[in-house]
């Protein structure tokens, strides 16, 4: 089974900035393109996309850049942005114009709330459909209404709702989870991301744990609607590559061969027009 993952996280500590990292021991190193496809071509991964690490934002622009070049199977790549910026419709053309950039992205579980909802981000946002570019919504479990809201406002924008709506696996949060990403589910511009989820289980994680919440999102989107993403390195924080690649697996197992395609690579390459 082909795989192309479509959340990538590389880390080149010796070139940009990462603030966040100070809070996240675990993961300040470096994670190179070569160490990532040495392993993950053991288990099938073929191609991958580039996510934005929430760079500081003087390097956001080169994260990308360097990044499409860093290895020949990274197929494009997800930019960094601040659609709250006055100055957006600058950075979407400079970037909108590099070979590679697929969409875009904005950590909204890092800012106040407020930051998504203001007029001027949904008019920013609304500037990526006549380019052919998608946006990651990366939103906590509890923003899921704001990310309904925001997907409403742009009606003709890909969303990709990363990592399952960020569920509250280890703490069994099923609700109001379920029922917000039912209702996200019905907005026809939005696809899922199965992806993240294996560090929302806790050190104890299981198959079991997750397969509530990653059927549920499956059977509410559908096996047009969902792709497939290693989060790597986050997902390392409670097991490995090989762990999430097989975890999902088993959680598909009862999924058509037809199905299991769509969502490890033939739906990426659509939404995201590889």
């Amino acid at each position: 089974m082909r795989i192309l993952d479509t959340h990538l996280h590389l880390v080149e500590k010796d070139r940009f900035s990462y603030p966040w990292l100070t809070g996240a021991p675990a993961l300040d190193r470096t994670f190179s393109a070569a160490a990532y496809f040495a392993e993950a071509e053991q288990y099938g991964i073929e191609a991958a996309l580039h996510m934005e690490v929430d760079v500081a934002e003087q390097d956001m622009a080169a994260e990308t850049r360097f990044m499409l070049s860093a290895h020949p199977k990274i197929a494009g790549a997800i930019a960094a942005c601040r659609p709250e910026d006055p100055g957006f419709p600058a950075y979407l053309e400079e970037m909108a114009a590099v070979p590679g950039v697929k969409g875009f992205r904005r950590v909204l579980h890092v800012v106040p709330d407020d930051i998504s909802q203001t007029p001027l981000f949904a008019e920013n946002l609304n500037r990526l459909a006549p380019l052919g570019l998608s946006f990651d919504l990366c939103v906590s479990a509890r923003q899921l209404p704001l990310a309904i809201d925001l997907a409403k406002k742009c009606p003709d924008v890909q969303f990709i709702l990363d990592h399952c709506g960020v569920p509250d696996i280890e703490g069994g949060g099923l609700d109001p989870w379920r029922n917000d990403m039912s209702e996200i589910s019905r907005i026809d511009n939005v696809a899922a991301k199965i992806s993240g989820v294996i560090a929302y289980g806790g050190k104890d994680w299981s198959v079991a744990g997750m397969r509530p919440y990653v059927e549920h999102v499956i059977a509410a989107f559908g096996f047009d609607r969902i792709v497939w993403g290693s989060d790597f390195p986050v997902c390392t924080l409670t097991a490995s590559l090989k762990d999430w690649v097989a975890a999902t697996k088993m959680l598909i197992a009862g999924a058509s061969a037809e199905e299991q395609e769509r969502l490890f690579s033939r739906n990426a390459m659509r939404i995201y027009k590889i």
